[in-house]
C-alpha cells in the first residue's frame, strides 16, 4: 500500500495504490471501508479549509 499526494489548483488528490489482492479489503463490503476513509478525509480537509479527493488505484 502506498499513498501519494498530488497538489492541484483547487484540491489535493490522494492516490492510494493497493495490491490487487488487497483491493477488496480496502474497498470493503458494499464500499463501506472506502466510504469511511473518504468521510475522514473530507472532515480533515474541511477543518483545514481545503478540498481533498481519494482515488484508489490498483
Amino acid at each position: 500500500m502506498r499513498v501519494q499526494a498530488v497538489d492541484g489548483d483547487r484540491a489535493t488528490v490522494y492516490e492510494l495504490s493497493v495490491a490487487e489482492d488487497d483491493l477488496g479489503k480496502v474497498i470493503g463490503k458494499d464500499g463501506r471501508t472506502a466510504r469511511a476513509i473518504r468521510t475522514l478525509l473530507a472532515a480533515t480537509s474541511a477543518r483545514l479549509r481545503k478540498r481533498a479527493i481519494l482515488e484508489i488505484l490498483e
